[in-house]
């Protein structure tokens, strides 16, 4: 490892995760459709020699104006458990100090499966400090296993998935953990139409997905793997990549509307008086279906899915702005986690 190097991670976020809650240990299969998107999670690692009055690593939250310094030898889950958790868990040299900087513009507890990309872009940066190189599967599996096996939370695989990856895909969970991830390939005219009509609306306000989680698995009874709501998600999936592949947007609307309807009859908690306002609001303005993204809950985001009028998507923008929630500019990505480095 050369000292004085930048190491530079990003990995993105990601929406519309239809089938969401089959990815989950109490589910033990099932399939999930996402959508990779930016805002992306930023992570860069500068490299020096190491120096003995310099503490060997710095973590710098930029979006919480935090930066505090790691003892390696004795690393304590304080003020970012994910982030300690994941220097913690990779190797890397002993004789370099380094200072890591994680970013996003994405708000904390959007439900856009933050949190699993700034685990996959620091593992990917530290990855990048030895000489062996994880593949895009392996970060996410490991990325998972720091969530629930290192920090005992609740968590699904696809977030992490999705921000490893990229792109669309069908993840089918053939037994939790285990899973196989198959990408949409669209033609550009459809890719860029998705893109277009989609519409991304915080609601101003974080969840707790782990909790959200507690509340719906004691909700199930003794066998939640053969629930019927699970299995009605499991073919909402399907649906909503065969929608795609076919190019109807019709289609696809009514797979977000009905994987939501799910959501509500799994706990009544899961889609709050925000969201039924911001959905009733998008009924209003023609819009062909919304999906509560991830857990959904107290707090979060719903992704609109408009007709092809964009006069018409940008009339209900507004009108969701006076009553308070927020647009988020969006883009697809057909790329998941990059890394690179250059000198310093």
């Amino acid at each position: 490892m050369n000292a004085s190097q930048v190491i530079n991670a990003v990995a993105p976020t990601r929406i519309c995760d239809v089938g969401g809650w089959t990815d989950t240990w109490f589910a033990k299969t099932g399939r999930v459709f996402n959508i990779a998107i930016s805002p992306m999670v930023e992570v860069q690692i500068h490299v020096h020699a190491k120096q003995e009055a310099d503490p060997r690593i710095v973590i710098s939250a930029e979006n919480f104006n935090e930066s505090y310094p790691l003892d390696p030898t004795h690393i304590i889950y304080g003020k970012h458990p994910l982030i300690e958790a994941a220097v913690e868990e990779m190797n890397w040299p002993e004789d370099v100090t380094f200072h890591v900087n994680i970013f996003s513009s994405a708000p904390p507890g959007a439900s856009m499966g933050t949190s699993a990309a700034v685990s996959v872009a620091l593992i990917g940066a530290l990855d990048a400090l030895t000489e062996g190189r994880l593949t895009p599967h392996e970060t996410a599996s490991l990325a998972h296993s720091l969530e629930t096996n290192k920090l005992g939370l609740e968590c699904g695989i696809q977030d992490q998935l999705a921000s490893a990856y990229g792109g669309m895909n069908l993840i089918h969970m053939t037994e939790y953990p285990q899973a196989t991830v198959t990408p949409l390939l669209l033609p550009d005219s459809i890719y860029w139409e998705l893109e277009q009509r989609l519409l991304l609306i915080y609601i101003g306000k974080p969840h707790n997905s782990s909790e959200t989680h507690r509340k719906v698995i004691e909700d199930f009874g003794p066998n939640p793997s053969g629930d019927s709501r699970l299995e009605a998600l499991r073919q909402l999936a399907l649906e909503a990549q065969a929608a795609l592949t076919a190019g109807s947007f019709t289609d696809l609307g009514g797979v977000f509307t009905r994987n939501t309807e799910v959501q509500r009859n799994l706990h009544p908690d899961l889609v709050c008086e925000e969201f039924e306002r911001i959905i009733s609001i998008a009924h209003d303005y023609g819009a062909l279906g919304c999906k509560v993204n991830g857990a959904g809950g107290d707090g979060g985001s719903v992704a609109i899915l408009t007709r092809s009028d964009m006069f018409q998507k940008r009339a209900m923008e507004r009108a969701l702005k006076e009553e308070g929630f927020d647009s988020l500019p969006i883009h697809l990505t057909r790329s998941g986690l990059r890394v690179w480095s250059t000198k310093g």
